[in-house]
């Protein structure tokens, strides 16, 4: 199993060489959340892991209160930004919030988010969500989109998996002091769910 980290602007710096060289072969970077916030490091960070040879990924945080084409076009424009998708880069959709609507309300939304990132970038987004909310119905409509399940209470690589999905791809098993992720395959198998040029 491949391992990764995950970080967000709560990181601060993030020492990109020392985590490759301590085998950190993956990572996720916040980019964006809701229809208008920008991660302040992530332009730092997107370019400090294609710099130490990780491979790249970049989150949104949904807000499905909001409009989700919106919130995509802005995550895509941040992306673009900092230097724009290159073979084998990773998106993901930080799902774990219902902004006080219903599941199918929430559902919804990440289809619509996910639909047009795909749509616009070729690529299909990770799902990054919890048990309790997937099972809640959350995530109804969601099942071919990669699961990366948040379990630090679970066994590393040995997560539950929550309906709608029969498999997870990327276990999230520790989160303190930083969160930590394995990926279950190898890197050829993780970057082919990336981005690939049309």
């Amino acid at each position: 199993m491949l391992q990764g980290i995950d970080v967000s602007n709560w990181q601060g710096t993030v020492d990109w060489a020392g985590h490759a060289e301590a085998g950190v072969a993956f990572a996720f970077a916040k980019a964006t959340e809701g229809g208008d916030w920008t991660d302040k490091w992530f332009a730092r960070n997107w370019n400090g892991m294609r710099e130490s040879w990780i491979v790249c990924g970049a989150y949104h945080f949904g807000r499905p209160k909001g409009d989700p084409i919106e919130q995509a076009r802005h995550f895509l424009g941040v992306i673009r930004s900092a230097g724009g998708l290159r073979r084998g880069d990773l998106i993901a959709l930080d799902l774990e919030t219902n902004d006080g609507l219903r599941p199918e309300q929430v559902a919804r939304y990440a289809r619509r988010w996910c639909h047009h990132v795909e749509r616009h970038c070729g690529v299909r987004p990770f799902i990054y969500t919890f048990q309790a909310f997937a099972r809640g119905g959350h995530c109804a409509g969601l099942a071919e989109h990669p699961l990366w399940i948040a379990s630090p209470e679970s066994p590393r690589g040995n997560p539950p998996v929550p309906g709608p999905w029969r498999d997870w791809t990327i276990h999230q098993y520790a989160n303190s002091p930083i969160d930590r992720n394995v990926f279950h395959g190898t890197r050829q198998e993780l970057t082919k769910l990336g981005f690939h040029p049309r």
